[in-house]
């Protein structure tokens, strides 16, 4: 059958187009985005499959998409400046298309394998290799199982994966004696080597199990910035203490670092498990030679940073001083008095959510939301990579009359954003709102620590380490009269 599409709607200074069938994938569509809105004469231009998600996104930016569009579509989407020349733009469209992921691999180069199971028959046989999968969630139980049949533990990436896909791969593996990380894992440390959003850290004497992944990489910065090291991170997935996986891969890491050469203590850290599965961890913990220490997010459970200030108790460190630096500018006696959470980071955001509404409790018009889940990321890059829709979000918000604050995140390490300073201190140096801003890193990731918390305190922001830190001061700023604030 033969389909046909809307042919390109130029409008003024705007051009609208469908190119049904060309797909790319979402990282190397920012790419081309990014690319061809840094050209002369293009204002804006977002290329991008037409998912439902990235439609609304450019219904707010103001394009009009072609009605029928569906994901397997991809628009292109530009807005000139008045000297902007439609021709040069498009080319620039198809040269940076051409760049994008498609460079052939040249004679000292190995072509990618287009398999798991095909790229597993070059690992040398009796050894354990980790398997990352990061395709489309519904596609991705095909390759972790290849590789759990194969003998490999597995990190799975991806995201969107249905609850029995990951219910049976756990199962098999449990069979297998491998892990499943995952999925929607993150973050992971395996021999002192990081994968996915991995902050840079000196092997040590910490284990760690966590959920996901900026949960890890919060107690991954602490621990950094008090001198200690962590040598393995386990990402087990989000779900995997809820009753229907029963903890299966959060078992199996816990045992994993209990025979561990060099592993003194292990934490693990989790939103609120199911209650019969927090306590049947808890009794296998407490049957490991290694001490395991709880960090359960929730009503009576302490915060990631408190529960990191115990770890380091109990292996006789000194607790530092979390870093503050900058001074936001006081609230404006004109606006509410409600905190606007704006999150990259899951874990992150449901802790600073605790945070606030324990001090201020529920009834304040308090809003959080987290921008790497599910529901934002179909079709688009996680926001450690594209951070458009939260910065979006960060001046709509800042123009609600009834925010006191806005409280957000910036996460770096290994796969994140390069400078993610650069997009975001320009913005918040426009706002009138109070800023508090966690920024979970080390001074050994890419993007340097230093520099992006200077860059943004120099935009008016006041930046922590300590996210649970940072809640509170938001919380603090967000109760208490302007002149309380500037002291």
């Amino acid at each position: 059958m033969t389909t046909t599409s809307p042919g390109p709607v130029t409008t003024g200074r705007t051009h609208v187009e469908l190119r049904p069938g060309a797909y790319a994938d979402s990282v190397a569509l920012l790419q081309v985005s990014r690319a061809v809105q840094g050209l002369g004469g293009v204002a804006s231009a977002q290329v991008a499959m037409a998912t439902g998600l990235n439609v609304e996104v450019l219904t707010g930016m103001g394009f009009t998409v072609p009605e029928g569009a569906g994901p397997n579509d991809m628009v292109v989407a530009l807005r000139l400046d008045e000297d902007g020349d439609l021709e040069a733009a498009l080319a620039g469209v198809a040269a940076a298309l051409a760049d994008a992921g498609r460079r052939a691999p040249s004679s000292t180069e190995l072509a990618a394998h287009r398999t798991t199971a095909a790229a597993l028959r070059e690992v040398t046989p009796g050894e354990r290799a980790v398997v990352l999968v990061s395709v489309p969630g519904p596609s991705a139980v095909v390759e972790a199982v290849d590789a759990i049949e194969a003998g490999h533990d597995v990190m799975v990436f991806s995201d969107n994966v249905p609850l029995a896909d990951e219910v049976a791969l756990k199962r098999l593996a449990a069979e297998r004696g491998v892990l499943v990380m995952g999925p929607d894992c993150g973050t992971a440390v395996v021999d002192g080597v990081g994968l996915g959003f991995a902050n840079v850290v000196a092997p040590g004497p910490v284990g760690l199990v966590a959920a996901s992944g900026t949960g890890a990489q919060q107690v991954l910065a602490l621990l950094d910035h008090a001198g200690v090291g962590v040598t393995h991170a386990y990402g087990v997935g989000g779900r995997d203490l809820s009753a229907e996986v029963g903890g299966l891969a959060t078992r199996k890491a816990l045992r994993r670092l209990d025979a561990a050469d060099g592993v003194e203590r292990v934490l693990l850290v989790s939103k609120p498990p199911a209650p019969g599965v927090a306590d049947e961890v808890r009794a296998l913990a407490e049957g490991l030679a290694t001490p395991v220490a709880t960090a359960f997010l929730g009503a009576g459970h302490p915060d990631l940073t408190a529960a990191t200030e115990s770890l380091l108790g109990d292996l006789g460190r000194e607790v530092p001083d979390w870093p503050v630096v900058g001074t936001t500018r006081p609230r404006d006696p004109a606006r509410g008095g409600a905190v606007r959470g704006l999150f990259v980071g899951g874990t992150l955001c449901t802790e600073a959510r605790l945070v606030v509404e324990d001090a201020l409790g529920t009834d304040g018009g308090h809003t959080f939301t987290d921008f790497g889940d599910d529901e934002y990321t179909s079709g688009r890059a996680h926001p450690m990579i594209d951070p458009t829709l939260r910065t979006e979000e960060v001046v709509r918000a800042a123009a609600d009359p009834a925010v006191g604050v806005l409280l957000l995140d910036v996460v770096l390490g290994h796969g994140a954003e390069p400078d993610p300073a650069a997009s975001l201190a320009p913005v918040l140096a426009g706002l009138d709102v109070p800023v508090v801003v966690t920024v979970v890193g080390t001074d050994g990731d890419p993007q340097g620590l230093a520099g992006q918390v200077r860059a943004l305190a120099d935009a008016g922001a006041e930046v922590h380490l300590s996210n649970a830190g940072a809640a509170r001061r938001a919380a603090r700023i967000a109760g208490q009269t302007v002149e309380e604030n500037a002291r």
